[in-house]
């Protein structure tokens, strides 16, 4: 799909005023400088970045910038552009490399292809965010480019992997579109810090790469044995536990105004729902909502705190349970699999969130640097024991990978459901699916 049609005056530079001293040329590197100085407040502020701070942070007045851009939404639409280009000009690069006499092994062409696409997606954070963290908007080139698919990166992967199954180094059961798909999602990951931290693109693509294709697994437990285990089990009581608790509590009213405003506030995004919108689509009345629920900051808090409960005690109970580190690793992606399932609202609005926020923000309901230590621990065990491939020391980044593996993208599971994306995730980060 090509990039849509934005406004003239917002891919070009403006012509000067009469009188205005200067050069075109000057002209372009403000207007880039301008668009840097955006980018980096957006990635490390979040969306919530005012025209005024940009125009603090570059140095200029904000007349000055309105002589280049005539919104923020305007620099917004020219971040995400700029950020598709470098993504098709990578694809185009990396097709160019599987017609041209390459002798690099299939996993280093396609660890190269992940790398370039994961420092794309550092160098243009701002933009990443609002491609992982779309809301409604009332500028439809925007909308449009936020929501673009990034279609030639994918074919690219797609056609990687293919030749990589060719010269026997992928199964041949393998389905190469989801993988794809899934590799590429990772590697865009890598940009958003909180798989990344503080270690350099490529190090993590290339250790997302290793544990997508070959699995961190030494063994190949069947589908049988893990569903049996003691873990799997303990997760999936936790998931019944949600279902039953939903049916027991249909008739609370605050349980029934937070249900509404899940819907509301997924639908409409979080800015542009009021409590007025909630009562409404609730059918009460607006006192009520605010005696009941608080504010709508309130609401949102409440809303993100149980969310994140659901997982942490998801967590909880695998960790109580006996199982091996590789029973416990799948234990814990059938949580993050159902919990993305049964609560798709709150996931969104957690991304809704984020979006506004720097992508690091902790998460009120789940204790995200606990998780960390807590994976380091058991990835530290398995690999002393043998279970787990010890190609890598259980460090902080690996175990921020690894639970980045874990949650399967929302778009494949609602494409394969529940139980093959569990499958599926199995087959990628824990037993691989590079041919024996």
């Amino acid at each position: 799909m090509g990039r849509p049609q934005v406004n003239p005056g917002e891919r070009k530079t403006l012509n000067r005023a009469p009188g205005r001293a200067g050069t075109a040329a000057e002209d372009r590197t403000r207007r880039t400088e301008i668009l840097r100085t955006a980018a980096t407040l957006i990635a490390t502020s979040g969306l919530r970045t005012s025209l005024q701070e940009i125009a603090d942070a570059a140095g200029i007045l904000p007349g000055s910038l309105y002589h280049h851009f005539d919104s923020k939404e305007a620099i917004l639409v020219e971040l995400l552009a700029r950020y598709h280009d470098d993504l098709d000009l990578i694809a185009e690069r990396a097709q160019h490399r599987l017609d041209g006499p390459d002798r690099a092994s299939p996993f280093d062409r396609i660890a190269q292809l992940g790398s370039d696409i994961a420092r794309c997606a550092v160098t243009h954070r701002a933009a990443l965010q609002m491609s992982f963290y779309e809301s409604p908007s009332s500028n439809p080139d925007l909308v449009a480019l936020a929501q673009r698919r990034p279609t030639a990166m994918l074919e690219a992967m797609q056609q990687t992997l293919r030749a990589a199954r060719w010269g026997g180094y992928l199964r041949s059961d393998v389905d190469l579109a989801v993988l794809a798909d899934r590799i590429c999602q990772s590697m865009l990951q890598v940009g958003l810090d909180v798989m990344r931290h503080n270690s350099a693109a490529e190090k993590v693509a290339t250790l997302l790469c290793r544990i997508l294709l070959e699995g961190l697994s030494t063994g190949q437990p069947t589908d049988a044995e893990l569903d049996q285990s003691a873990a799997f089990r303990a997760a999936d009581a936790v998931v019944q536990g949600w279902v039953a608790e939903a049916k027991s509590r249909t008739d609370d009213k605050t349980t029934h105004i937070r249900a509404v405003a899940r819907a509301e506030f997924g639908r409409r995004g979080y800015e542009s729902t009021t409590v007025r919108d909630i009562a409404s689509a609730a059918g009460m009345g607006t006192g009520t909502v605010y005696r009941l629920i608080g504010s709508k900051d309130e609401l949102l808090a409440a809303i993100m705190r149980s969310f994140g409960e659901k997982i942490a005690v998801g967590w909880t109970e695998v960790f109580r349970a006996a199982g091996t580190v590789t029973e416990k690793l799948d234990a814990l992606s059938w949580v993050h699999t159902n919990v993305l399932d049964q609560f798709g609202d709150e996931f969104r609005i957690q991304l809704a969130w984020m979006r506004q926020s720097p992508p690091d923000t902790p998460n009120p309901g789940w204790g995200f640097t606990q998780s960390v230590k807590q994976v380091k621990a058991l990835l530290a065990r398995g690999i002393k024991t043998g279970e787990i491939r010890a190609g890598t020391p259980a460090t902080e980044v690996l175990a921020r990978s690894v639970i980045g593996v874990g949650w399967v993208p929302e778009n494949i599971l609602r494409e394969l459901g529940t139980r093959a994306a569990q499958i599926h995730v199995r087959d990628t980060s824990l037993r691989g699916v590079v041919a024996a």
